[in-house]
């Protein structure tokens, strides 16, 4: 995506000045949709049951994500850049 702007590059500088959970859950609460929040809570939930090598049927039961967002997420892993695997790995090793 072309940024002509600059924003682009600001949006992620902005997103690691948040201080806390709770001021983070308040900014996305403010720049998203509930329909876009939840898909990508959805989306985050299906890639750490995923990373916890759960079966389709679990991911289905616990998220009610659709097969083409499993499917879609399960590439992302897969092809992505893999900035969101290490990302989950962190908070799985916190837990």
């Amino acid at each position: 995506m072309e940024d002509k702007s600059g924003y682009r590059k600001d949006l992620y500088k902005a997103v690691l000045k948040l201080k806390d959970l709770d001021e983070c859950e308040k900014f996305f609460e403010d720049m998203c949709t509930v329909t876009e929040l939840s898909a990508l809570e959805q989306r985050y939930a299906v890639a750490t049951l995923l990373m916890q090598n759960k079966v389709y049927v679990d991911i289905l039961e616990k998220t009610n994500a659709s097969t083409a967002t499993i499917s879609r997420v399960k590439r992302m892993l897969k092809y992505g850049t893999g900035c969101i695997s290490k990302v989950i790995q962190r908070v799985l090793d916190e837990k």
